[in-house]
């Protein structure tokens, strides 16, 4: 678990580091993963990594996809394209929509009220440029996206997921599973806030800087993710943290100015992996990892260490006072 890997040394946030984990040899799927019978649900799934792990999932013979998305004709244009591939599979269009609280209720809602699934793949996220707040909150657009309303959806999945636990499930007798996607970009985040509020000390424009609010809202979810997975036990829903690193044919990068864009595109020919073998991680995140796993990031296809902080004792403080506040924030304090 990650939460044991304190004693390794800090340097997961250097360019070598960086360069190293990015040219680590991919794991190959297992050659007999098959997932017949089995339900995944995949947010941000239209596109990028959500949809080429989608597409993954069904080669292993997933019974049914559902394809969690905010725009119903991006969803449908995805799935018409899968169903074209994969005429066996039944695959489903949710609309959920990561800026409005209930539209993530009402998905949560309707995920309780599914016949069956097996895994869910949290991957919507974004990096918004310019400094944009959400309508509902007010709070910065990615604080907001990546981790207050991936926050919200993952502690409400947690007794919809072990309801679906106790049912019977033909072909599967691994615990379900919820991955949330994190990121090594939260390595780079130097310092914790000591002071409250931790929320609203990320709204504001004049210290805005897009790269480096992703970079927070990947550490806000780190330490929030582990807290959660504190909730339930492993054989009922295995959480973890999977992390795709720099990935070609994405849109993360979309929204930079035109400089920033010609830099990536150049980065990402010497540095980036193919989608497919991104999602490959994402893939294994959800179907063939342990227990070992829980509440753990996951980098490389292996379990990776925490931020070094979150091992310090101060860490572990901003840690609870995250949890708490972010708890009153989202109106789920005594659930």
């Amino acid at each position: 678990m990650s939460a044991n890997l304190g004693h390794l040394p800090a340097t997961a946030s250097s360019f070598t580091a960086f360069v190293g984990r990015q040219f680590t040899t991919p794991k190959p799927l297992p050659a007999n993963l098959d997932l017949s019978h089995q339900v995944a649900v995949i947010t941000g799934a239209n596109a990028g990594l959500g949809f080429e792990s989608g597409r993954q999932l069904l080669r292993a013979n997933l019974a049914h996809l559902i394809l969690a998305v905010r725009s119903r004709s991006r969803g449908d244009a995805a799935a018409q394209t899968l169903r074209a591939e994969f005429p066996g599979a039944e695959i489903s269009v949710w609309l959920l929509d990561m800026l409005d609280y209930t539209s993530i209720k009402a998905f949560a809602e309707r995920c309780a009220h599914a016949p069956r699934i097996d895994m869910v793949i949290l991957n919507a996220g974004l990096q918004k440029v310019p400094y944009t707040t959400a309508p509902e909150t007010g709070h910065e657009v990615t604080i907001q996206v990546n981790y207050l309303s991936t926050a919200l959806l993952s502690y409400l999945l947690i007794p919809v997921l072990k309801s679906h636990s106790q049912k019977p499930r033909e072909g599967n007798s691994r615990p379900i599973v919820l991955s949330v996607v994190g990121s090594d970009m939260m390595y780079s985040v130097e310092k914790i806030n000591t002071d409250s509020p931790i929320i609203s000390a990320y709204d504001g424009e004049a210290a805005y800087e897009p790269q480096k609010m992703y970079a927070e809202s990947k550490f806000l979810l780190c330490f929030f993710i582990e807290r959660l997975s504190r909730t339930v036990e492993p054989g009922e829903v295995l959480i973890n943290m999977p992390n795709p690193g720099l990935t070609a044919g994405t849109s993360f990068f979309s929204a930079r100015s035109a400089v920033v864009r010609t830099l990536a595109r150049v980065g990402q020919a010497i540095l980036a992996r193919s989608l497919e073998v991104s999602a490959t991680i994402y893939v294994d995140a959800a179907t063939s990892c342990g227990p070992e796993t829980h509440g753990s990031f996951l980098s490389e296809w292996a379990v990776a260490p925490f931020p070094p902080m979150w091992y310090t004792p101060q860490g572990k403080e901003f840690g609870e006072r995250l949890w708490n506040e972010t708890l009153v924030e989202l109106d789920l304090a005594g659930h």
